[in-house]
């Protein structure tokens, strides 16, 4: 190898080290100031948006659970409240927290979603957030522009909607029949899923 080869070479690597370097740098800052699940989330959105992950509408009466409305609740603004309170009415309830980067992927949509259709006497939101602290939650409904209602458990969650996966997300019917579950992110700002909530 001549001296002309081994001075690329050189450079070559020099300009890697380099460029790995500032990855590396970017990486770390962006964890430590906390700004990796929203970054995270917003890739994940990019998936959403090609419609390929939605929830399916397509149960049969034979695979309909009961819900339970046992489920004492609390607002954002520290109102006692329970899914009780919403019996006889189609109740679109999501398990979300700010530390889960596909819950802030599926949030926008939900947030279309609900300004598509709030005020629908029947149809109720109950974004239940899984944060320790409401403080959190209520800061990032904020910084987002979030109008949804969120809500947190103030007692035991039944186990009809136990779930390890973070979001999941369950429609109830005014029948009291869980007509819907989806672990993980979804698209529900579709035409069909609005189709489907409203038809209930």
């Amino acid at each position: 190898m001549d001296k002309d080869q081994e001075k690329k070479k050189g450079g070559r690597i020099k300009r890697e080290v380099i460029e790995m370097g500032v990855i590396l740098a970017i990486a770390g800052i962006i964890y430590l100031g906390g700004w990796h699940t929203e970054v995270i989330g917003t890739l994940q959105r990019g998936l959403l948006a090609t419609r390929i992950i939605q929830p399916d509408t397509s149960l049969d009466e034979s695979e309909f659970r009961r819900a339970n409305y046992n489920m004492p609740l609390i607002t954002l603004d520290g109102e006692r409240a329970s899914l009780k309170d919403y019996e006889g009415k189609t109740i679109f309830l999501n398990f979300w927290a700010t530390w889960c980067p596909p819950c802030i992927a599926e949030m926008p949509n939900i947030q279309k979603l609900y300004e598509d259709i709030d005020g629908t006497e029947d149809l109720v939101f109950v974004m239940l957030s899984l944060d320790e602290d409401p403080e959190t939650a209520r800061k990032f409904m904020d910084r987002k522009e979030f109008t949804m209602p969120v809500y947190f458990l103030t007692g035991r969650q039944p186990g009809v909607y136990n779930s390890t996966v973070v979001p999941t997300t369950y429609v109830i019917s005014p029948e009291g029949n869980i007509v819907m579950e989806k672990r993980g992110m979804a698209n529900y700002n579709t035409q069909s899923f609005r189709e489907f909530l409203l038809s209930l």
